[in-house]
C-alpha cells in the first residue's frame, strides 16, 4: 500500500462523500469511480465553505492519487460555473480543451490506489 501523495485532499474528499453518501457507497464511489459533477455536488453539500470545495476539486484533477478519464492531453483550463452573474459561488466546473468543452457529468475520477481507502 502507498501512501496518498496529498493525504489531506484524499480525506477530505473521503469525508464529504461519506457525508453525502455513507460510507460504504464513498468506498465504492473511490473504488469504482463517480464522475466529477457527483464530486462537485457531494463537497457543495458538505460542512466546508465553497471555496474549499472548489480549492479540492481542482486539487483532485490535478493529483497524481486520482486518474482521471478521459485523460485531458495539451493545455486546458478548468471553466468555473457561478450560480449567478457576479457570484463568486461556484456550483460546477467544467474543462475547456483544444477540442472542446467537457462537462463534470463527463468525467470520471478514482482512486489510483484503491487500497489507500
Amino acid at each position: 500500500m502507498q501512501s496518498p501523495k496529498g493525504p489531506n485532499t484524499v480525506a477530505a474528499i473521503c469525508n464529504a462523500l461519506s457525508h453525502e453518501y455513507g460510507d460504504s457507497l464513498a468506498r465504492l464511489m473511490l473504488i469504482q469511480g463517480m464522475t466529477l459533477a457527483d464530486l462537485i455536488n457531494s463537497l457543495l453539500r458538505s460542512p466546508i465553505k465553497n471555496s474549499e470545495a472548489v480549492r479540492l476539486v481542482t486539487h483532485a484533477l490535478g493529483s497524481v492519487d486520482f486518474l482521471v478519464e478521459p485523460q485531458i492531453a495539451g493545455p486546458s483550463h478548468i471553466a468555473y460555473i457561478y450560480d449567478r452573474p457576479g457570484s463568486l459561488h461556484v456550483v460546477d466546473i467544467a474543462i475547456d480543451t483544444t477540442q472542446g468543452q467537457l462537462a463534470s457529468t463527463g468525467i470520471r475520477l478514482c482512486l489510483r490506489d484503491r487500497e489507500t481507502i
